[in-house]
């Protein structure tokens, strides 16, 4: 008797451990609601405008964009070159940009916009590249 409980009582705990978790893609998909809800209008940088996530489900990607006030031209891209990917660490850092999905295999493409919204810098966040992007 007391081992037929045990075994009912494992298989409950077990029901409910894999109803609890969630999968990558409901992870990225909470991330874009609660980054778009609590963190972009919030957020706060040198030049940053606005700042939204969109998430890609079937292709396990996050693109964040961030819209400036700078004109697209050399110095200002040399200068987002430089600036953009210690503003992308901070992120990391900050939990703003958490390491687990990646580590999971999410992909963030990760974009600086200028006021005409051309590209000034672009980064890709990997499993790959994330070891190299923090050091």
């Amino acid at each position: 008797m007391r081992k037929k409980i045990t075994s009912v009582a494992l298989v409950l705990m077990t029901v409910l451990i894999l109803v609890s978790c969630k999968n990558t893609k409901q992870k990225l998909q909470e991330y874009v609601v609660t980054y778009n809800k609590t963190i972009a209008p919030s957020f706060r940088a040198e030049n940053v405008t606005l700042t939204t996530a969109r998430g890609y489900i079937n292709d396990d990607k996050i693109e964040l964009r961030f819209e400036t006030d700078l004109e697209q031209n050399e110095a200002n891209k040399s200068e987002a070159d430089i600036s953009f990917p210690k503003l992308i660490k901070l992120m990391i850092d900050k939990d703003q940009v958490p390491r687990q999905l990646i580590e999971e295999g999410v992909q963030f493409d990760v974009y600086f916009l200028a006021d005409d919204n051309t590209v000034l810098d672009k980064e890709v966040l990997t499993g790959e590249s994330l070891k190299d992007f923090l050091k």
